[in-house]
């Protein structure tokens, strides 16, 4: 440790403790802080990523419900957050399956969590079990070295039952004011797309621009076909890139959720292992295999 630093907490710390009032009492949280990116992991909600602030400054969208330990619908329960885990049992909105699946509500119990001069470590296993059918875990490993600006997730999935097993995930990324703000562009490198709707379609000339807030607008969904595993989102007026790099040889699809609503102005970057809707399908995971995926948070200045 340098010699001007008596405690390591004057740089980097993770600091573990319990909402006790309101929507977000008995949530369970570690606020993690390397010096220049400071995160909140969810451990009763999967280790997800409440909000990620840079330099101070909010990168996370957090809609109008806000955190909540309650088991209530999806429309009054859904948060956004920096990541929201969608998954193992389903996607998007299907018949018989709640929306974005089951695993975001899943407890996570923590293995690991330490910051030191390597940096900021924080581990943890999230079960998703059924009588006489699935035994799978998702391990997580999230990690931060001290003073950089990026966040790094790296998740395992572990098919711990005797007969292969369905899958399907998807990292809800979701990007809030002010790093989402009039006159952002998206920056992304791709070779084709298709729209989820009639409406998308009719916007799609705007798909990576970043509009004022308008009342009462209707979201889009675009599917990306990208050429590189990388998507931004540039902020002249914050002088500030958000950058999401991911594995895409397991997470081959890419959905770009937009909404310039006011009130629930939010731009969501999703990695997935499918697309949605009736293309959606999935993947199988063997008795005893693991299946990895990677997902990097970057906040650099322009």
């Amino acid at each position: 440790m340098d010699g001007k630093i008596s405690n390591l907490s004057q740089v980097a710390s993770i600091r573990r403790y319990t909402f006790t009032d309101g929507k977000e009492k008995g949530l369970e949280v570690i606020d993690c802080d390397n010096g220049k990116i400071r995160f909140l992991l969810n451990v009763t909600k999967a280790l997800d990523v409440m909000q990620l602030y840079h330099e101070g400054q909010n990168m996370s969208f957090i809609s109008k419900n806000g955190f909540t330990a309650r088991e209530i619908p999806f429309g009054n329960r859904f948060e956004g957050g920096m990541v929201y885990t969608c998954g193992l049992d389903s996607l998007g909105r299907r018949n018989g399956f709640e929306l974005h699946g089951t695993h975001h509500n899943n407890p996570a119990v923590v293995t690991v969590a330490e910051c030191d001069e390597r940096g900021i470590r924080i581990e943890a296993d999230i079960d998703s079990t059924e009588l006489f059918g699935k035994s799978l875990t998702l391990h997580r490993k999230v990690t931060a070295e001290i003073g950089s600006d990026t966040v790094t997730i790296e998740d395992t999935l572990i098919n711990k039952s005797f007969c292969a097993q369905d899958y399907c995930i998807l990292y809800h990324i979701n990007i809030g004011y002010p790093m989402l703000d009039e006159g952002a562009k998206i920056k992304a490198d791709i070779t084709d797309y298709y729209t989820r709707t009639a409406w998308a379609k009719e916007k799609a000339s705007e798909m990576f621009d970043v509009t004022p807030p308008v009342p009462c607008e209707d979201e889009t969904c675009y599917f990306l076909n990208m050429k590189k595993p990388e998507i931004s989102l540039v902020n002249p007026k914050l002088g500030k890139t958000f950058t999401v790099r991911y594995s895409k040889d397991t997470l081959p699809s890419f959905i770009e959720w937009h909404s310039m609503a006011s009130g629930d102005y939010a731009l969501g970057f999703e990695p997935a292992s499918t697309t949605l809707d009736d293309r959606f399908t999935y993947a199988k995971v063997g008795a005893g295999e693991k299946i990895s995926f990677k997902i990097q948070l970057s906040v650099t200045k322009n």
